[in-house]
């Protein structure tokens, strides 16, 4: 995931991140200097879900607006199969079950 708190800000005219740490206290969200440097210039390793709505609430924005998912940096699996081999596998075979909960006679 890439944070996008600075361009969430500028898209809604918010240029400093002391103008946001005013709009945040005003809801109720104490942020120390340290804290709101880290938030706004960097990446924050963990944030409460009650303060990413405070976020949301002050940015007039959706989570999505802050959060980019960035599925291309996440490592793939060892072995990991290729799609055209899923396709080639063939489709498992469903068995009907009676509805009465009986089992049905053996093939």
């Amino acid at each position: 995931m890439r944070w996008n708190l600075r361009l969430a800000a500028a898209n809604r005219g918010i240029w400093q991140a002391s103008d946001l740490q005013r709009l945040l206290a005003e809801r109720g969200m104490a942020v120390s200097l340290g804290k709101m440097s880290y938030l706004w210039s960097g990446q924050p390793a963990s944030l409460k879900l009650a303060d990413l709505d405070v976020i949301c609430a002050v940015l007039g924005c959706e989570v999505g607006d802050l959060l980019i998912p960035e599925p291309e940096q996440v490592p793939k699996p060892v072995g990991e199969t290729t799609q055209a081999a899923v396709n080639e596998r063939p489709a498992p075979r469903v068995v009907p079950r009676r509805r009465d909960g009986r089992s049905t006679p053996p093939v």
